[in-house]
């Protein structure tokens, strides 16, 4: 019998999944990728979302003991810190978000004040690293490729990838983030398989918005070694990057990243105020 209970909401507007993990043992939760409404034509952040996820909690009687993002997103903006605020809980990502802070710093022309040290999150994780859940221990995989920062998160035989992997049908997410790279994330795909066959996989993206989605979540390594036609069976790291590259030549740069990466680098808190208690977001011009 699992040890954990895994409720997955679906985001349809950004098609991601935000996962809410539970300890059975001791109702501790750990919300993994957690989403806050942003409509960008109109500039409007809501928290419809995210209110969704504390509901679920509070319901329950559950306590949020993790809020864990797998990597900084490009195509929606963390609720991670309005859940904080809300209902507590600690913040936590790979360590090498510095390198993704760093990045943006430039790009985004940020001031001074914006440390490139990971400190707006409470914790930094690093590689193979066990952090306490409830009575249980969840693992930290490093898997960068996607973005430099991604990392895996194992409960139990249980693996939350984010966008290191998609459903065997859908094979792998782009790289299309500065400083992605198809050969790291190749390696980085190697240690979710090296992981045992009925290790469950939950991916952290979805692009079809049907009505049931959340049944579409889940899979395992064996089915991703059987079906994934992209990393599957003994797919060379040359044949993998050529195949990679094939399926997504025509990628978009996402619509959000520019919006999205300068609040999750962030750990979900917006800019600093200005002028009469605004917000802003920085858009810069023919830089990718």
């Amino acid at each position: 019998m699992s040890k954990i209970r895994i409720d997955p909401f679906y985001h349809h507007v950004s098609h991601t999944i935000t996962y809410v993990v539970t300890d059975l043992a001791t109702r501790q939760s750990a919300i993994i990728d957690p989403v806050l409404d942003f409509d960008i034509a109109s500039g409007t952040i809501s928290t419809h979302f995210a209110d969704m996820l504390i509901e679920h909690i509070d319901k329950h009687g559950y306590e949020i003991e993790w809020i864990l993002e797998t990597h900084a997103h490009d195509d929606h903006i963390s609720a991670a810190c309005y859940i904080k605020k809300n209902r507590g809980g600690i913040t936590g990502i790979g360590e090498n978000i510095t390198k993704v802070q760093h990045t943006f710093k430039r790009l985004l022309n940020l001031d001074e004040s914006f440390q490139c040290n990971g400190e707006q999150f409470d914790q930094l994780f690093v590689d193979e690293e066990l952090i306490k859940f409830g009575h249980l221990n969840i693992h930290v995989i490093h898997t960068p490729g996607h973005t430099p920062a991604c990392v895996s998160y194992l409960i139990e035989d249980t693996v939350f990838v984010g966008d290191t992997l998609s459903t065997p049908e859908l094979g792998t997410a782009s790289t299309e983030f500065p400083d992605s790279s198809a050969t790291t994330l190749y390696h980085s795909i190697q240690r979710i398989l090296a992981l045992p066959n009925c290790t469950r996989v939950f991916v952290g993206h979805y692009p079809f918005t049907d009505k049931n989605a959340e049944n579409q979540l889940e899979t395992s390594v064996i089915a991703q070694k059987r079906n994934n036609r992209v990393v599957g069976g003994k797919v060379t790291l040359t044949e993998f990057v050529q195949l990679h590259q094939q399926r997504h030549i025509n990628a978009d740069t996402p619509a959000l990243l520019l919006p999205a990466i300068q609040i999750n680098i962030r750990a979900g808190n917006i800019s600093p105020i200005e002028g009469e208690d605004n917000y802003y977001i920085k858009i810069p011009l023919n830089q990718l």
